[in-house]
């Protein structure tokens, strides 16, 4: 695929690898996931003062940059290469995105602390019992006065220990699983009836199991229509999607690397490992998977503002694609490094183990093939 970025988009990309190089090394970034809190608040506002780059998708009325999807594809494959832990994903892409395409009315209010750092959001969505089924939902929203009252429990809420507040699906109306009924909601993580229970992930981030027990919450935290949020949560997840494939792709990327740098340090009967040919064709062969990938991912970026068939299957075919690269590369690239490509010591075990959370994010690589079988052929999905 011929695609060229704009000179400013360019020079986020630099900008954003240069300020990675510098200060997030490997060996920094193991000491924030061994650390307390699981981030750096200090990058974090780096990002927002020194980089900007928290502004840089959000439209110049809503205080950014005039950006969009391609400037989350470019920080977000960055963020892949270094294996960034900062909630970036939740925060810009979900949290902006809800506000952005929802007509929400204090906007300006959420994204300008989004802008600033002040603001980050984790994605309360995923149930037990749903698996991929964003309408299976048993947390509900009651009517109570002006506002409503919030029950119910969300699983794997990744950054939620980062987080100030929390947008969250829940239902208004209809039957657990029906689509109709669906409604979306910001609200402060201190409210009370708000109780978390916070863990690490295997990739090193944190999540949080969350519960909500008779959480009153305003009017105004309402996202969108009430009961008619079904179609901003797919929007918004098909978003989050592409930018995760973006991550994965910076993930790909350094598995490819890595592993090409040790085979040719490496040496077996006196000859550098890389030297051998059926391991040269495995390399090359991981070097297809990555370029296949990249070219999937700019591809589904690129189709997020269409309809809402062809966004949907375009996602869903970048998504069967790269996430077949991340267990193909990820699985080639330990056997290549043999044991120690295991070890927590080494670099390349920690991206195998974020490229793995990235396969089954948002839908495993199975779903998305059904997902777009029934979009391109009629079939149930």
């Amino acid at each position: 695929m011929d695609f060229n970025f704009t000179e400013e988009q360019s020079m986020v990309r630099d900008t954003v690898a240069s300020f990675l190089q510098d200060k997030y090394d490997f060996e920094t970034r193991r000491k924030i996931v061994a650390s307390e809190s699981g981030w750096r608040v200090d990058y974090w506002q780096a990002f927002a003062e020194e980089l900007g780059i928290l502004g840089a998708s959000f439209s110049e009325d809503l205080g950014g940059l005039g950006g969009g999807a391609i400037d989350n594809m470019i920080i977000m494959e960055e963020f892949g290469k270094a294996l960034v832990i900062e909630p970036y994903l939740g925060t810009v892409v979900i949290g902006g995105g809800f506000i952005k395409h929802s007509g929400y009315a204090g906007a300006a209010s959420v994204i300008e602390g989004i802008v600033a750092g002040t603001t980050t959001i984790a994605f309360a969505y995923a149930e037990p019992q749903g698996r991929y089924t964003w309408s299976d939902l048993k947390t509900t929203a009651r009517k109570d006065g002006s506002g409503w009252t919030l029950n119910g429990h969300k699983a794997v809420v990744v950054g939620a220990p980062f987080a100030t507040h929390l947008v969250v699906t829940a239902r208004t109306g209809g039957s657990q699983r029906e689509a109709s009924g669906v409604s979306v909601f910001l609200i402060d993580k201190t409210l009370p009836g708000v109780v978390t229970r916070d863990y690490p992930t295997v990739d090193g981030g944190r999540a949080s199991e969350v519960y909500f027990e008779n959480v009153s919450i305003p009017a105004d935290a309402l996202v969108g229509h009430e009961g008619n949020g079904l179609s901003l949560v797919e929007k918004v997840i098909d978003e989050a999607t592409a930018a995760s494939l973006a991550e994965g792709v910076g993930v790909l990327r350094k598995l490819h690397e890595g592993t090409l740098d040790y085979a040719k340090q490496r040496k077996q009967f006196g000859r550098a490992i890389a030297d051998f040919q059926v391991l040269q064709h495995r390399m090359v062969d991981m070097f297809i998977e990555l370029e296949q990938s990249v070219s999937m991912t700019y591809m589904a970026t690129i189709k997020l503002d269409e309809s809402d068939a062809e966004r949907a299957k375009a996602v869903s075919a970048a998504k069967v694609r790269i996430g077949r690269a991340l267990k193909f590369v990820g699985q080639n690239a330990i056997q290549i490094h043999g044991g120690m490509g295991m070890t927590d010591e080494l670099a390349i075990g920690h991206y195998f183990k974020r490229g793995t959370i990235i396969e089954g994010l948002f839908g495993s690589v199975d779903h998305h093939l059904r997902r777009y079988e029934g979009l391109s052929f009629g079939a149930a999905a």
